[in-house]
């Protein structure tokens, strides 16, 4: 979203900015992990690792656009960093979750080895629920009625519906199938659960503390802003590439108990003459 800004000191300038080069620099790492760590696993969990690359791929591109973003909207004046009139545009953030939030179910779905028939609906359910989360919260967020009841709370609510649906699919409908794992990828898929819960969770208490205390946690006072800043980029990196590392174990585990072997997937070399 477009937001004015505060006047912020050199620290928490390149807090800011520093937080934004580290998830730049992350999320390039784990493309390049995921997409080389897809031939550790059984060509059937492969396509799992392909949406963990391009989910870190999505993140790390709107990462640098929101990077430039930040450099733009400020510049170094006696010794602080004042506002230069171009309004930082947080919006990237928004389009961002439109697109990896949704694939980050699909990873969890395609790596628990469904059958088919099951995989498919699954993963366009949570996909699809996924994505009107992100919809239904966008309308709130850059809403200028900030109240409880106002305009931001009816749509921070609407979005929460969907919310509570996955959570309910991934703890209860998805609980039997995760339990007829073995012990090690049963551990792993439950701590994958439990990641997107403690990622995910940390957006709906940013966009509530606001309406709830405005007078503690103003929404444009420099600790504010530099708080959220680092707080969405330390969850989305747990979320994106934290959780792909995550869904690349799964997968590791599986094939390794279906038996595959990394090591007869490579050709001897040939003896030269």
């Amino acid at each position: 979203m477009l937001q004015e800004l505060p006047t912020l000191t050199p620290g928490q300038y390149s807090l800011v900015f520093n937080m934004f080069s580290f998830t730049v620099a992350t999320m390039t790492a784990a493309f390049v992990f995921f997409v080389m760590a897809r031939n550790n696993v059984a060509p059937k969990y492969r396509i799992s690792m392909m949406v963990s690359a391009l989910v870190v791929f999505i993140a790390g591109y709107h990462y640098f656009r929101i990077t430039s973003s930040w450099e733009a909207a400020y510049a170094l004046q006696n010794g602080m960093y004042q506002p230069t009139g171009e309004l930082f545009n947080d919006a990237y953030r928004y389009v961002d979750w439109l697109l990896t939030v949704p694939l980050l179910t699909v990873e969890l779905v395609l790596v628990m080895g469904l059958p088919k028939n099951e995989r498919g609906p699954l993963a366009a359910k949570l996909g699809f629920l996924a994505a009107l989360m992100i919809v239904l919260g966008y309308p709130g967020e850059v809403s200028e009625n900030a109240a409880l009841f106002g305009t931001r709370g009816l749509w921070g609510f609407l979005s929460t519906i969907p919310f509570v649906w996955i959570l309910y699919i991934l703890f209860t409908q998805l609980g039997d199938t995760i339990q007829r794992q073995s012990s090690r990828v049963s551990t792993l898929l439950g701590n994958a659960r439990l990641l997107l819960l403690a990622t995910w969770g940390f957006y709906p208490i940013a966009y509530m503390i606001p309406m709830a205390f405005p007078e503690a946690f103003p929404s444009n006072t420099p600790g504010t802003i530099v708080a959220l800043q680092v707080g969405y980029t330390i969850a989305d990196v747990l979320a994106k590439a934290g959780y792909g590392v995550l869904i690349y174990n799964i997968a590791k585990a599986k094939s390794e108990e279906e038996g595959f072997n990394v090591s007869e997937m490579v050709e001897p070399a040939t003896a030269s003459a």
